[in-house]
């Protein structure tokens, strides 16, 4: 029999291999574009099933979405007790997080089907643990990434996001030692002769980073005619707040969580109607509320789901399936029809859940079927074709660990013939909307009460963005004219004595692009690289002086509308790397104007041109003219256009905080240094070499801010973010960058220059180090690690080191307990210092006693001693 527990624990013992086998990986220090076999970036993690089959993991840290790939098509959400690095900012993380830098999870993994009939032999192949599609090596490599970031070390031109990446892989390997059997037909898998290359987009920007994009190209490589082919997205959720084994007091597993198929939502705007999306999702059944019956940071309130945004061919058949697999027939059970026309109720060997065997797959991804919502099971369905509930159906109601499959066909294949499609993970918070609900509310033989408490919104919104990315609406791709599907609105209506009403004005409102892709993103510009120089001033408080150069901040186009939108910098500070911890520090935005002219045709206020500078407004209105003169209620008269009279406004785009002589907020580092006389470095360096800074860099473009006050013990994040004004005509307001791109992070204390210079002493702290110091409730460590148990989560400092040396920590007997390379360009703002995590090099943790630390540089060898009371 096999029960949830049973389930649980194979999956458990699945996913525990896995990280057996990622922490006996070895990582390079080598990366590139394009990934070798000898040629390993530290960030990808690698096993080796034989020479010819290696699987390589890679990371999606950029948004809001963190999940990891491999190089056989498995789309993973599985928390891996060794993080991955992230390449764009070096930072260690768990993949399978929503929101970022959260325990909250809302899927296990995700993969592709593709079933055939070839000749007279019906054949599926599958991603993922079966082993039937692999990396194809030659001559694509493992995992390739680019960037449209012009300061990230995986720029491309070719690029669409800010984080690409594209594998390759095929179902040509047939050999049993590695692939499973068709357990059904008893036979070894036969391939299908298909090769996939899976390109991945995902964004940072605040619209689009609850998103990531999977475009699709199945190749026919082979010799024989695929005929109606299917593709299954296979789909399984896991909506909970961490993994077994992190914070195991505050764990919600997946054994609990309900998935449904989200076909229309609500139009958003005033066009009215319902947008088709298709959506399949999986959350939890409460949202786990907490002793207190409140939503915490531990409740996963959230969604996650699948979206088809694009079929080979639109007159597709769509099928929905879920089930609740188990070992036992009777406890395996999924939503079956009785049989449609053409496709006849087909037994699967006894079970009406789990598709064992090509054929049974097959059978599932061509049923047509789209299943009622899991928590509709308790309820009656065989007045609608569907077979009895099952005798655990309230069980099932209340929340299972499902499986689901979202397909689509049939295709004809033919050899050297290709097929796209492309699909979303989506994400969306805030589905529970009370913690009282589920248990008030939730009847499993009467569940629309509380299902219709539920708010997918959000998950809706975020689909919707995820479709207009992947082709944009309006936008004429390949200059054919034609610019996609919109409907007309009504904007101004009459209601008849009959209570019949006429559009008086109507707009045209663009809701699909014009079927070409274009995976485009309107983008703020890039940011700048931050530079950190730490020290310690007069009082022997820390400082960190802030600089960067932007250069490329602000003479870098917008891809949506070609214009330079550079608005302003915002400096961010933080005591962790989430997101949601960054606080403002100060800001800096251009002086310029907002213009709001009245439509006439639409009757409301509009914006439609860039924002304007104090002196061009002058230019147009006189010498005296002040824009805040002209509010909403006292509004201007010009001329629009169409040549007719009209009215305008004006406000200011930002805060227009543009002093930039100020040495106590965001200043110039070199305020009487003119324009460039160019802007190409090369040409600089050799006319115009007063105008560089000794990095390279104009210096008109230098800026600088200092953080002063601070605790020099203390771990600080800084970043400083770009914003524009926004895309007028494109209906998108001011972007600005997110805080994670660039972050920096710094101990404002004596720099490795210092230290070497000066003859500085090591420091030791906390010296004594005590157990029960509350160190971590006082958010002196483990900030950021709130999913790690404490003894994981445990920091002893060393300040005041050379930038290369080797910090060895033995007991009183002399044993050695851990050693520590360090190795920092003397530059760099952390070369001063490290950190023990309190774990031996026999991965235990240490006992009470004294404890000797040597530190050995070039220059000299430095000993000394702390103590741990345990």
């Amino acid at each position: 029999m096999r029960s949830a527990s049973i389930r649980l624990f194979f999956r458990t013992i699945l996913i525990i291999g896995v990280i057996m086998i990622i922490n006996s990986s070895s990582f390079s220090e080598n990366m590139g574009n394009q990934y070798s076999r000898n040629n390993i970036p530290e960030y990808i993690s690698k096993r080796t099933n034989s020479e010819e089959s290696d699987v390589w993991w890679a990371p999606y840290t950029i948004g809001n979405i963190h999940l990891s790939i491999d190089n056989t098509g498995d789309i993973s959400g599985l928390t891996f007790s060794k993080p991955f690095i992230d390449p764009m900012t070096g930072i260690w993380f768990s993949t399978g997080k929503y929101p970022a830098y959260t325990t909250h999870n809302y899927l296990t993994v995700a993969n592709i089907w593709v079933g055939a009939v070839v000749d007279h032999d019906t054949l599926v192949s599958t991603s993922g643990w079966s082993g039937e599609f692999q990396c194809s090596w030659e001559p694509y490599g493992g995992i390739q990434q680019q960037s449209i970031e012009p300061l990230n070390s995986y720029y491309s031109e070719d690029a669409n996001s800010e984080q690409d990446m594209v594998v390759y892989y095929n179902d040509t390997l047939s050999d049993p030692d590695w692939v499973w059997p068709d357990p059904i037909d008893g036979r070894p898998h036969i391939p299908l002769g298909i090769e996939v290359k899976q390109s991945s987009y995902a964004w940072s920007f605040g619209y689009a980073n609850d998103f990531i994009l999977f475009d699709y190209e199945i190749k026919n490589i082979g010799h024989k005619f695929l005929k109606n082919t299917y593709i299954g997205i296979y789909f399984v959720g896991m909506a909970s707040n961490g993994y077994s084994g992190l914070n195991t007091d505050k764990v919600d597993g997946s054994d609990d969580d309900l998935c449904g198929f989200l076909k229309t939502f609500p139009t958003e705007g005033t066009c009215g109607g319902d947008d088709t999306l298709n959506i399949v999702y999986t959350i939890d059944n409460d949202g786990h509320p907490n002793e207190s019956d409140e939503f915490d940071r531990f409740s996963p309130t959230g969604v996650g789901g699948i979206r088809i945004l694009r079929t080979p061919m639109e007159a597709t058949e769509l099928s929905f399936n879920w089930w609740i697999p188990n070992y036992d027939p009777v406890e395996d059970f999924g939503p079956r029809r009785l049989g449609v026309p053409g496709v006849p109720f087909r037994d699967m060997n006894g079970i009406l859940g789990t598709p064992n065997g090509d054929k049974n797959k097959y059978y599932m991804m061509r049923n047509k079927e789209i299943d009622y919502d899991q928590i509709f099971t308790a309820q009656d369905h065989t007045n609608d074709g569907w077979l009895s509930k099952p005798k655990n159906a309230s069980d099932i109601a209340d929340g299972k660990w499902p499986d689901c499959l979202l397909s689509f066909g049939p295709f004809d294949l033919y050899p050297g013939q290709k097929l796209s499609f492309t699909m979303a993970y989506v994400c969306g918070e805030n589905v529970h909307t009370a913690p009282e609900n589920y248990e008030k509310l939730f009847n499993p033989y009467y569940p629309d009460e509380f299902f219709h408490t539920l708010d997918f919104s959000e998950l809706a919104r975020n689909a919707r963005w995820a479709d207009r990315v992947f082709d944009n609406p309006g936008y004429d791709t390949n200059g054919d004219g034609y610019r996609g599907k919109f409907k007309v609105c009504c904007i101004d209506s009459t209601i008849l004595g009959d209570g019949t009403a006429i559009c008086n004005k109507s707009r045209e409102v663009y809701y699909e692009g014009d079927g070409i892709p274009d995976f485009r993103a309107a983008t703020p510009p890039p940011p700048p690289v931050v530079r950190i120089i730490p020290g310690i001033d007069e009082f022997n408080h820390g400082i960190l002086r802030i600089r960067w150069n932007g250069l490329r901040s602000e003479m870098t186009p917008d891809p949506f509308t070609n214009e330079i939108d550079f608005e302003g910098y915002r400096l961010y500070l933080s005591l962790d790397s989430k997101k949601t911890s960054f606080n403002l520090v100060n800001s800096y935005d251009i002086d310029n104007y907002t213009r709001w002219i009245w439509d006439k045709y639409y009757e409301e206020w509009l914006v439609k041109e860039p924002p304007f500078t104090l002196d061009s407004l002058r230019a147009i209105y006189g010498d005296s003219f002040n824009p805040l003169d002209n509010h909403r209620d006292n509004p201007v008269t010009i001329i629009a256009a169409d040549g007719e009279y009209t009215a305008c406004y004006f406000s200011m785009q930002d805060w227009n905080m543009s002093n930039l002589d100020d040495t106590t907020i965001i200043h110039k580092r070199f305020p009487d240094m003119p324009y460039p006389s160019t802007l190409v470095h090369d040409t600089a360096a050799i006319y115009y070499p007063d105008e560089l800074t000794e990095e390279g860099e104009f210096k008109y473009f230098e800026y600088e801010y200092l953080l002063d006050n601070l605790l020099p013990s203390q771990l600080y994040y800084v970043s400083v973010t770009v914003f524009d004004y926004g895309s007028p005509g494109f209906g998108l307001s001011a972007l600005e960058t997110s805080p994670l791109v660039n972050m920096k992070k710094a101990y404002p204390n004596y720099t490795a220059s210092e230290v070497e210079n000066s003859n500085l002493r090591v420091i030791v702290y906390p010296n004594p180090y005590r157990v029960d110091g509350n160190y971590r409730d006082l958010g002196l460590e483990g900030r950021g690690l709130e999913d790690l148990h404490s003894d994981r989560a445990r920091e002893l400092h060393f300040a005041n080191l050379p930038h290369k040396c080797t910090i060895r920590i033995f007991s009183i007997d002399g044993d050695l307990i851990r050693e520590i390379k360090h190795d920092y360009p003397i530059d760099h703002p952390l070369a001063a210092h490290d950190r023990w995590d309190m774990i031996t090099r026999n991965t235990q943790a240490p006992v009470s006693g004294i404890y000797y630390y040597s530190v050995e540089s070039a220059s000299e060898n430095q000993v000394g001693k702390f103590v741990l009371i345990m």
